[in-house]
């Protein structure tokens, strides 16, 4: 008896004292409902609107760097009062809106000086939608992180982008805003489900970046995974052609968007590998410690024999690109750096040659569900963030050269 409680001695009597029992269904039930309930308050109370995001406005500077033109350029449109007015503040600083952005860009792209330059980025007849689906088989590769701060940065660089989070744990979805279990939002499960599946249209949902929807995901997602094994044995075997799903409900509003950007589920399953099956390209975060890569390579072996399967079902696979990137990177840390070099003996020519860097700022603005590029600057120590959104933007522009040279851009 003495392994199983404690013994309590009170003269010449003997008590266990032994831990209270309880229901676990039940317990992490409340435990669940009560964190909900909290995570509702806060967002709230940072987002008064109704629970809504809003997007702060952006610096000259800033607009000037996402538009591709100079501070001095920019700061000319306006003294000429050709394109919107800005936001004037104190000091006589001058911010612009999202919003402003695209109609500066429309300015620029219809009377740009430039015939060679277009500043509208939007796909051309002939350039196929891009499909990047950004995966990793361990949690805490920064793919999520890395999945939402490059669909804004494509969308504030103006392309038309569509963010798919397909991890019913839905991260993605609650970095814009979204919680699931209150807010009762559809899922891409409702386009892709076996039966009476909902169009693709009905699941998509603004967000507070004008040129960027999102599919948001919740929990139903995870139905997926155990109906196309019972879907395979159906009479009509539709289950054997899961990996088309994702494709053809992406196909049905490939005309809206020139760039869709997934956050697959970190494990091998019908979702990713459905998604790799859409996929024009495959983004691949590793953290750069040796863990990482041991269960990186495990991955990389499962999902390049499960594919073969695929393949071999008839799923037409080609890819335009396949890239590593090197996420919460720590340049002064020696055991990352040598392990990064040994990555790059390996895989050179796949690495993306910008590492994301490891920053508190990214992790502070999480705590308020935003990204580097919604937070302001003045609420961060200045080198701090400066160096965060540096990092971020130089794999960005890397990654979103890679999708000019898919479409045959210089």
């Amino acid at each position: 008896m003495a392994e199983y409680g404690a013994i309590f001695s009170f003269g010449d009597k003997a008590e266990m004292a032994f831990l209270p029992s309880f229901e676990f269904d039940d317990k992490i039930l409340a435990q669940g409902a009560e964190i909900s309930r909290k995570l509702d308050q806060l967002r709230v109370e940072k987002f008064p609107t109704e629970g809504q995001k809003t997007l702060r406005r952006f610096s000259m500077a800033e607009v000037a760097h996402y538009l591709g033109i100079s501070p001095n350029n920019l700061k000319r449109l306006h003294l000429e009062k050709k394109g919107p007015e800005p936001f004037v503040v104190a000091g006589g600083r001058r911010f612009y809106s999202a919003e402003q952005m695209t109609e500066l860009r429309d300015y620029l792209d219809k009377h740009g000086r430039s015939d060679s330059k277009k500043y509208v980025p939007y796909r051309k007849p002939g350039e196929k939608l891009q499909v990047i689906a950004v995966v990793n088989f361990k949690g805490g590769s920064g793919k999520t992180t890395t999945t939402a701060h490059l669909a804004q940065h494509l969308a504030l660089t103006g392309h038309r982008v569509l963010t798919v989070d397909l991890d019913p744990q839905a991260s993605l979805s609650a970095l814009h805003g979204f919680q699931p279990e209150l807010d009762k939002n559809p899922s891409l499960y409702d386009a892709i489900r076996y039966g009476d599946a909902a169009p693709v249209e009905d699941v998509i949902r603004k967000t507070n970046f004008p040129l960027l929807d999102i599919i948001p995901a919740n929990l139903e997602l995870q139905e997926y995974e155990y109906e196309t094994p019972l879907a395979m044995q159906s009479p009509s075997q539709e289950g054997k052609r899961f990996f088309t799903r994702v494709a053809k409900a992406l196909d049905s509003v490939s005309d809206r968007y020139d760039v869709v950007v997934v956050d697959c589920p970190p494990q091998l399953g019908y979702l990713t590998l459905s998604a790799l099956s859409a996929a024009t390209s495959v983004l691949i975060t590793v953290h750069p410690q040796m863990l990482d890569l041991m269960s990186m390579s495990q991955f990389l072996l499962m999902l390049g024999n499960i594919m073969k399967s695929i393949k071999n079902a008839g799923a037409q696979v080609q890819l335009d690109w396949l890239r590593y990137l090197i996420t919460r990177y720590e340049p002064t840390d020696i055991p990352q750096a040598q392990m990064v070099g040994f990555m790059q003996s390996m895989l050179a020519e796949e690495i993306l040659k910008n590492p994301m860097l490891k920053s508190t700022a990214i992790s502070d603005a999480g705590l308020t569900k935003q990204t580097l590029y919604e937070v302001e600057r003045s609420n961060f120590n200045r080198d701090t963030y400066d160096r965060a959104i540096d990092s971020m933007d130089a794999v960005n522009f890397e990654i979103q050269g890679l999708i000019h040279q898919a479409w045959g851009r210089l």
